[in-house]
């Protein structure tokens, strides 16, 4: 049982900026690797960036220059700052956190959020 509980979603202008803290409550957060996915309507979910337990990164091309995750394991939080936010970004971003995931696909099968709403306008 690991809860993951996301917040810093919102509505925002095209070019603006939002931050997304994703707290994990587990004693042991270190060993997990985490990431950021969103869905879109009508559209699978799929992953936006991925944090390994040695700080390694993956992200997808759409956000490559724009998103940055990063993680405090004192703090048990992965981030996703947002920058130069797109109405394609528009989505529910959700935290998953496995300790077997490969971030360089984006598999995560263990634990996930309940999702934040992410909405840019034009």
């Amino acid at each position: 049982q690991l809860d993951l509980v996301e917040s810093g979603g919102g509505s925002v202008q095209t070019g603006g900026s939002l931050k997304l803290a994703c707290v994990a409550h587990t004693y042991t957060f270190e060993v997990y690797s985490m990431g950021w996915f969103r869905q879109r309507p009508g559209k699978e979910r799929e992953g936006v960036a991925a944090i390994d337990t040695r700080g390694r990164t993956n992200y997808a091309d759409s956000v490559k220059g724009r998103f940055t995750i990063s993680r405090d394991n004192a703090q048990d939080t992965v981030y996703l700052q947002m920058d130069d936010l797109k109405p394609e970004d528009t989505a529910v971003y959700y935290c998953a956190a496995d300790q077997r995931a490969d971030i360089a696909t984006f598999e995560f099968l263990a634990h996930w959020g309940q999702g934040t709403q992410v909405t840019v306008s034009s």
